[in-house]
């Protein structure tokens, strides 16, 4: 039988993807700071997720990777197509590209 579970937690979803699980969708929740969270459908998710809390987890590296990276990249494009425009007139987005050239916020090293 197929189960449902809802996850924020990234390691703890992409262990569940890269044990068979599969993605079926993606909830963006706004109670001050913003919240995703990943619906993941699969068999024996109940049991892969006492193992994953129970510290047995056991997975293929490579794959546990992958499935973070994916996560990340969903996670990232739900954000920026749901982040409020900026403020004080600049284009940059709230979610944008890492390599950002304005880093007037990090400190002189």
């Amino acid at each position: 039988m197929k189960a449902v579970i809802e996850v924020s937690d990234l390691f703890r979803g992409a262990y569940l993807l890269a044990s068979g699980g599969e993605l079926t969708g993606v909830r963006l929740r706004q109670r001050g700071r913003p919240l995703v969270l990943f619906c993941i459908v699969g068999r024996d998710l109940e049991r892969l997720d006492s193992d994953y809390r129970a510290g047995r987890a056991l997975v293929n590296p490579v794959t546990l990777k992958e499935s973070l990276n994916h996560l990340r990249d969903v996670m990232y494009a739900r954000l920026r197509h749901t982040a409020p425009a900026p403020a004080g007139g600049r284009e940059r987005a709230r979610y944008g590209h890492r390599k950002d050239p304005d880093r007037s916020d990090q400190p002189w090293r």
